[in-house]
């Protein structure tokens, strides 16, 4: 019971971490016209390259993030994480120019790079045999952090600016971090069995190079799914808001119902895929592609629907893909497997807000066209097809160390 208990805390507690984690990185995704403005800057990728810096920040030290999971504390890297992307926010708030806003995000980057190593390594440890369940409900987590990010910064900063909604998420991230500290427990320790005999730990990541370049496959591969999905929030605000004319309290609502879907299908397909982990996640990233190719093309008042339709599926295929890669791996080294897994994803799919920042300027007075973004949404859409390339590699990994 004792058992029971520690792992439900523990899982809700990283739920709540992986809110706090994803809600600073798209809180700046309806802010976009709002920065510009307030620092003269001279086009949107310029305001888009904050978000950019912030999510190479975020991945880049993954990999060492993922060591530092699997030879000290989880407790303690997600407690400082959370503290150090937090206190970045409230600096962000009073930046005084360009520069020193980029510098505040590339420090929320990295303290968000803390979470995800040391949480995905340790829900799998506490959930060997429902890893995907137990993935998706953390899901909720992300789920929540994206839905609340955007509606709450885009809503207060239409009425105060962009500086208040980033200074008031920094604040209410370090209450976050204080009351983590204070409630979560270190993480137990199986006893070990007299006369047991002592489970094999792997003395590399990958027993042979086959396997290493499998596994690179499989990264490359779901980089195109990651840079669709950034590209998506930041192509959709800029969308709204040139083509359709909205501000940033209609854009952080609308955006933020491509998250609030996930709530019910990150839980919903983690447990279907336990028993049927790549074609439940083929199905949701098909769906999702699908969705993109649709969403510019369709009627304002059917932007919203399909919006959350796209994100009830693409959303769901994180922890299912999370909880295949968990399964290839010995738990001795699964913070540095994941952490080079969304180094390789992370990096070149978040260049992404940068790129579609610089796509949408090239249009010029197109951007206010409608028709102008369907070659950019048809793109993204294909790259979701081209990642179900990642599945047949991580099928193939699952069965070669089997």
């Amino acid at each position: 019971m004792t058992d029971h208990l520690h792992r439900t805390r523990t899982l809700w507690l990283c739920t709540a971490l992986h809110a706090f984690t994803h809600m600073f990185q798209v809180a700046l995704i309806p802010l976009y016209l709002l920065i510009q403005k307030d620092f003269g800057l001279r086009s949107e990728a310029e305001a888009t390259f904050l978000v950019t810096a912030l999510s190479i920040a975020y991945f880049l030290p993954s990999y060492p993030m993922g060591v530092l999971a699997d030879r000290m504390s989880r407790k303690k890297l997600l407690a400082v994480g959370l503290f150090t992307n937090a206190l970045a926010f409230v600096m962000l708030a009073y930046a005084p120019n360009y520069i020193t806003a980029v510098a505040c995000v590339i420090l929320a980057g990295f303290g968000g790079s803390f979470y995800h190593p040391a949480a995905t390594a340790l829900v799998a440890r506490l959930y060997p045999k429902e890893t995907g369940r137990a993935l998706g409900k953390v899901g909720i987590g992300a789920a929540l952090g994206f839905f609340l990010g955007p509606i709450y910064a885009g809503w207060r900063g239409e009425m105060a600016g962009w500086r208040q909604p980033v200074l008031e998420l920094g604040i209410i991230g370090l209450i976050g971090a204080i009351l983590f500290v204070l409630l979560a427990k270190e993480e137990r320790i199986q006893p070990k069995v007299e006369g047991a005999p002592e489970p094999k730990v792997p003395l590399k990541l990958f027993a042979t190079p086959m396997l290493l370049i499998i596994f690179l496959g499989a990264s490359l591969a779901f980089c195109f799914r990651d840079f669709a999905g950034s590209g998506i929030a930041t192509l959709g605000s800029l969308f709204l808001q040139h083509a359709h004319g909205f501000d940033a309290k209609q854009t952080g609502l609308t955006l933020s119902c491509i998250y609030l879907a996930s709530v019910i299908s990150n839980p919903i397909f983690g447990g279907l895929s336990d028993r049927f982990r790549f074609r439940w996640t083929a199905f949701v990233l098909v769906c999702a592609a699908a969705a993109i190719f649709i969403f510019p093309r369709v009627p304002v008042q059917w932007l919203l629907p399909v919006l959350a339709a796209y994100g009830f599926f693409f959303m769901a295929s994180f922890p299912m893909v999370e909880a295949a890669l968990m399964e290839t791996v010995h738990d001795s080294i699964r913070g540095r497997v994941f952490g080079l897994f969304i180094t390789i994803g992370g990096f070149i799919g978040n260049l992404s807000h940068w790129l579609i920042g610089d796509w949408v300027k090239r249009l010029g007075t197109g951007a206010g066209s409608q028709a102008s973004y369907y070659p950019i949404f048809t793109t993204l859409a294909v790259f979701v097809l081209i990642s179900l390339l990642g599945l047949m590699a991580l099928n193939a990994l699952r069965k070669r160390t089997a």
